[in-house]
């Protein structure tokens, strides 16, 4: 019996031999240095998507949406959301024109962000508003991919007015106005929902010129002593109306009256399907802002998905949650800066500088935390040593002709998954986010051509986009300056 045994044991380790000097035992753990890339996992989803655009299907869209006042017990409870292509179709052919189509407008995107800095003035402080007594409460409502919406962005699904009329926003950290188009609509685009008319809700307040909500907007005007608001997005996208007060409901889960909101009669740009937007900023308008939040968070489904998630208020962030500090800019207040000090690939540091990723007191530089923008951009030196590194690791792909802003791109048609480089961010408190393969080699058409998804910008700052983000929990602790990350939260 012996014997018997000790042959057994010589036999598995000669397997187990064979197996390792071949190269095909898989079901070892990987190291730091490499991540799987499911090929084939994300061509079916570009193949799915479009078999969609038949269909005009929205289950939640009518369903009956019950209102809870303030101090009510906090549900649970979320509505299901799908992106245009589910709702209305797309206009596009296949995927790699739909890559193209968001490629372009996430550059609008960047351009307006960097705008909005380059024109920030040292002057921005305003009166504080008034601060809430009430009791935090936990809030939720469902977040949904809304790249197929028209714009790079996602999308949350709320109760606006009482009785609530429910609509589609886009979910927006790097705004601070909330607003919805409304009637009588002098110019408004096209949305999946009919438009919020004010003469049904019961708590529509317009804000009067010495309201300190309408002293505390950048752009306002005075007519017959109604406060008029007006923003502009520096890509031609721009809402102007009367500025209000609404009751505003997440889910089923709490209504917030008193919200400062504009209710725009004249509206244009990359808006399309949404009814509006509300502002994640850190501004004093922004809704975080307006119901004293102590904290925030979301988790973004994939940007071909027709699931949902939540946006949070006040909830705490999921068990071993990766944090790193959360920095301000003296001078605009809107953006969310993360203190990155460094990136590696494949488990090596890159040599780029720290102060490449520093926001300096001049207001310049820096890395911020969008949920609009798409694509990470990066200054040029940092993307190139990490595009040089990751191109290194991956010589034995076969690399073809960039596409759009993608410079560098792979022909992956005949693999079903790939060992890719992993790709990491360094914070200064030590912490490292590791991203998943699937966030940064993306798939721009059905047939197998994946990109690194990762840009090189010549202005500041540095966005981390919303495709690095997807299948994330970003939780913002904005009373103790902190951004979170914790992966597979949705």
């Amino acid at each position: 019996m012996e014997k018997i045994g000790s042959l057994f044991l010589d036999i598995l380790c000669t397997i187990f031999a064979v197996l390792v000097s071949s190269g095909l035992s898989r079901t070892l753990p990987l190291n730091s240095e490499t991540s799987v890339l499911d090929i084939s996992a994300a061509l079916s989803k570009t193949q799915e998507l479009f078999l969609l655009n038949s269909k005009n299907v929205l289950p939640s869209k009518h369903q009956e949406h019950h209102r809870r006042s303030v101090g009510s017990p906090v549900s649970a409870l979320s509505f299901q959301v799908h992106s245009r292509m589910f709702v209305q179709g797309s206009p596009e052919k296949d995927y790699q024109a739909l890559t193209l189509t968001r490629l372009a407008r996430d550059s609008a995107r960047v351009k307006a962000i960097q705008s909005r800095l380059d024109l920030a003035s040292s002057d921005t402080n305003m009166m504080p508003l008034e601060e809430e007594e009430e009791e935090e409460e936990k809030i939720k409502g469902p977040v949904i991919s809304g790249t197929g919406l028209g714009s790079g962005e996602y999308f949350c699904r709320i109760g606006i007015g009482n009785p609530p009329t429910q609509a589609y926003m886009v979910l927006d950290t790097g705004s601070d106005i909330n607003w919805v188009q409304c009637e009588p609509c002098a110019d408004c685009y096209q949305q999946s929902d009919p438009i919020f008319n004010p003469g049904v809700s019961s708590s529509f307040n317009p804000l009067t010129c010495e309201a300190e909500q309408c002293r505390s907007l950048e752009l306002s005007e005075c007519r017959n002593d109604t406060c008029l608001y007006q923003v502009s997005y520096g890509d031609g996208s721009y809402t102007v109306g009367d500025f209000v007060t609404e009751t505003i409901t997440f889910s089923d889960s709490a209504a917030v009256p008193n919200v400062a909101m504009g209710c725009g009669h004249n509206n244009e740009g990359l808006f399309i399907a949404a009814s509006g937007l509300i502002g994640l900023g850190g501004g004093k308008l922004s809704l975080p802002s307006q119901i004293n939040a102590s904290s925030f968070s979301y988790c973004l489904v994939d940007r071909d998905s027709d699931s949902s998630s939540t946006l949070e208020f006040n909830s705490a962030p999921p068990a071993s949650t990766v944090f790193a500090s959360l920095i301000r800019n003296s001078k605009l207040d809107t953006f969310y800066y993360l203190d990155i000090t460094g990136i590696s690939v494949a488990g090596e540091l890159l040599s780029i500088p720290a102060s490449t990723f520093r926001l300096d007191e001049n207001g310049d530089g820096g890395m911020i935390v969008d949920s609009g923008t798409a694509i990470t951009r990066l200054g040029t030196e940092a993307y190139n040593a990490m595009r040089d590194a990751f191109k290194k690791g991956t010589g034995n792909l076969k690399l073809i002709e960039g596409v759009a802003l993608f410079d560098t791109c792979y022909d992956l048609s005949t693999l079903k998954s790939v060992e890719v480089p992993t790709v990491s961010f360094q914070f200064s408190n030590g912490k490292e986010l590791q991203l998943p393969a699937k966030n940064y080699m993306i798939p721009v058409d059905s047939t197998g051509t994946f990109c690194f998804a990762f840009a090189p910008t010549s202005s500041s700052p540095g966005i981390l986009g919303n495709v690095q983000q997807q299948g994330t929990r970003v939780s913002y602790d904005l009373a103790n300056s902190q951004i979170g990350f914790k992966s597979n939260s949705c």
